[in-house]
């Protein structure tokens, strides 16, 4: 088992890799630094060598399924995770680090939106998309993260074993905060300086598409991870629609002692038994998903004793 590892996935990035690799390795000089090479074609993976990396490649597109690879190939007490496109300061990586060995953070998060990021960043609604992204999950999962789509984090073992990587692409960031929240690791901010990337690298990052996908996994992940809070807020606006409908009904029916808009009542009873039913969905998979935390728990104690056995 390595003492670090500093991962780096990589898509066309030989303008900087090498940089990279110089001065994690000037940072840290006891970590090993895998750079995996996701279909470049340029000469990433060659200049990653020649400047000391062990080179591993991940055939299926995406940074999500690179991260997949890395996360099950690679055994480390802590785990550094940068971009190969030199946007990242070095020289922060031993403080996260220690925030993992030293202070028993699970997830660190290197915080640009605290530094330089929204002067250095030079590319279209980035700025805005980060800052909705972050307001979103502050909200829905009653957080204070400081940055959600940072591509700088280090991982304690335990996080790194246990978290099931879903997504493909760039949403990877998102996916790994909400989990990390959800199953209530230890997440430690620590603002870094960001500079932007320099001339003639070109950001792999769809504003639109991915942005896009990043929005739909928050909600999904809602949707799993806070059944309760999710299907109870469709009960709730089901409800207030059913009343809606009915309350001309029960008006004419107190004035006349008839029914002369059935339509209006159908609907609203319709109307309130589909809110009965996302009400109960939501108890049952609330349910559930008490059920698998109480399974995690039992599987991160499993992962703790394998961990203990390989030191």
């Amino acid at each position: 088992m390595d003492k670090v590892a500093v991962l780096i996935p990589c898509y066309n990035e030989e303008l900087t890799i090498g940089k990279v690799v110089d001065d994690f390795k000037k940072s840290l000089p006891e970590a090993v630094i895998y750079v995996y090479d996701n279909n470049s074609k340029d000469k990433t993976a060659e200049i990653a060598k020649e400047h000391g990396a062990v080179v591993r490649y991940e055939r299926k597109q995406g940074k999500g399924n690179v991260m997949r690879s890395m996360f099950r190939d690679i055994d480390a007490e802590c785990y550094i995770l940068v971009d190969g496109d030199d946007t990242y300061p070095a020289e922060a990586a031993p403080e996260l680090v220690s925030a993992v060995i030293d202070k028993g953070g699970d997830l660190v998060i290197g915080d640009r939106l605290s530094s330089t990021y929204f002067t250095e960043n030079k590319r279209p609604f980035h700025n805005s998309g980060n800052v909705l992204v972050k307001q979103l999950i502050n909200k829905f999962f009653k957080s204070d993260i400081k940055d959600i789509m940072t591509g700088y984090r280090a991982f304690s073992y335990e996080f790194v074993k246990t978290f099931p990587v879903l997504s493909q692409g760039f949403e990877i960031e998102t996916e790994m905060t909400i989990h990390a929240l959800d199953k209530n690791f230890s997440i430690i901010s620590i603002p870094i300086q960001y500079r932007d990337r320099p001339e003639g690298s070109k950001s792999k990052l769809n504003t639109y598409k991915d942005g896009f996908k990043v929005i739909m996994t928050i909600f999904n992940l809602y949707r799993l991870y806070k059944p309760f809070q999710f299907f109870s807020i469709f009960a709730l606006l089901f409800l207030i629609l059913s009343i809606l409908f009915f309350i001309p009904v029960f008006i004419d029916y107190a004035r006349t002692g008839i029914v002369p808009k059935f339509p209006s009542l159908i609907v609203s009873t319709a109307l309130l038994i589909v809110s009965a039913l996302s009400f109960s969905v939501s108890l049952i998979l609330d349910s559930v998903r008490k059920n698998s935390r109480q399974q995690f728990e039992i599987f991160l104690n499993m992962v703790n004793i394998f961990k203990k056995g390989n030191k």
